[in-house]
């Protein structure tokens, strides 16, 4: 089943009102805060964002990912530190929003879809991630019970690539890219489920297989859903006049970019062959009824004259008062003969049947 989760405030809250949610995913919260230089590099779990406070005042890069259920109080205190808006600090806690970019003058508020497959594929969650990103920090959030940047973590703590030389915009890049690439191996994985079930259902169109073909295609919908925005979104970063993104680094967002414009492709390919397995499973079954149908067909019309036989001697005239009610009926060999007769009805018309390529 997939599945994405919307909050929202009462109607009528006022602008920005930041409240503890009824509706929380359970996952704990981590702060971890990872500082860093081309030379130098740290990272620490807080227990209160005003410990990542000495950090700010220093010339390195600030990351500050938050994994969980964020609490308003949270919030607040990251929102006063980084100066974040308190409209954007709104949509962070109302997750399932649609991915977009807002500029905020000195900084820029990212939200993009990011899916999760669980061990069973028919288990697809789409989570927020919402990104705050200045001249000289980061803070990103993410409500899953994994933290998906692992990956990115590992690159800085190694120094390997560009990371550690680029500035806020760069590491950026390095998490949204992350988020979009989630996406390929999850349609790969859909896709395979997709030529398994093409298979069985060419064998055997059962009601399962149409349940089946209606979770994928709620699954191809919700990915549409998510995922379509995130082109506007890159696009909009690719063209930032912001000054957050400098433009030796465009190049990655229009890379991205093109990253997001073949998953939509991917997508809208996989949406057209659920469709057609949908169609296949209706021909299938059709196929079966109309095969079901000839063989009862077939028996019921070799039936015929073997019923009109027993028919004919099962009306029984006594013959003693006229030679012609049913003499065979005194026949020494006669119930015999009436069942080579039948038999042999039987053989020639399954043969005639069988030459004719209806059996």
């Amino acid at each position: 089943m997939a599945h994405f989760h919307k909050r929202y405030h009462t109607p009528g809250t006022a602008p920005g009102t930041l409240h503890q949610q009824d509706k929380t995913t359970g996952v704990p919260l981590k702060i971890s805060l990872t500082d860093y230089t081309a030379s130098d590099f740290s990272e620490l779990v807080l227990a209160e964002p005003e410990e990542c406070r000495a950090h700010l005042e220093s010339d390195s890069l600030t990351w500050i990912h938050v994994q969980g259920d964020a609490a308003p109080d949270t919030l607040r205190q990251l929102g006063k530190l980084f100066g974040l808006h308190h409209l954007a600090l709104e949509d962070v806690i109302n997750t399932g929003q649609r991915p977009k970019v807002d500029d905020y003058n000195d900084q820029l508020f990212v939200v993009m879809a990011h899916p999760v497959m669980g061990a069973d594929s028919s288990d697809l969650e789409m989570e927020q991630l919402s990104v705050f990103v200045g001249q000289n920090f980061v803070v990103s959030f993410h409500p899953g019970a994994s933290d998906p940047f692992d990956p990115i973590r590992t690159r800085l703590r190694d120094h390997s690539g560009r990371l550690r030389e680029r500035g806020a915009d760069y590491l950026f890049y390095a998490l949204i890219d992350l988020v979009i690439d989630e996406g390929f191996p999850l349609l790969e994985r859909i896709g395979d489920e997709m030529d398994l079930l093409e298979e069985r259902l060419f064998d055997t169109p059962t009601r399962a297989s149409m349940q089946e073909l209606h979770r994928l295609k709620r699954t191809m919908l919700l990915l549409r859903r998510k995922l379509w925005p995130q082109r506007e979104v890159l696009n909009n970063l690719v063209r930032d006049e912001s000054g957050i993104i400098v433009a030796e680094n465009s190049v990655y967002f229009r890379d991205c970019y093109d990253h997001t414009i073949q998953i939509i492709d991917l997508i809208e390919t996989s949406r057209e062959t659920v469709t057609s397995l949908m169609d296949i499973y209706h021909s299938s079954v059709s196929n079966r009824l109309n095969e079901i149908m000839r063989v009862l067909t077939i028996i019921a019309t070799i039936f015929i004259p073997l019923t009109f036989i027993v028919g004919v001697y099962g009306m029984n005239f006594d013959n003693s008062d006229s030679p012609w009610a049913m003499p065979e009926l005194r026949w020494y060999y006669g119930y015999p003969l009436v069942w080579i007769l039948m038999i042999g009805v039987l053989v020639g018309m399954a043969s005639y049947f069988r030459r004719k390529k209806w059996l």
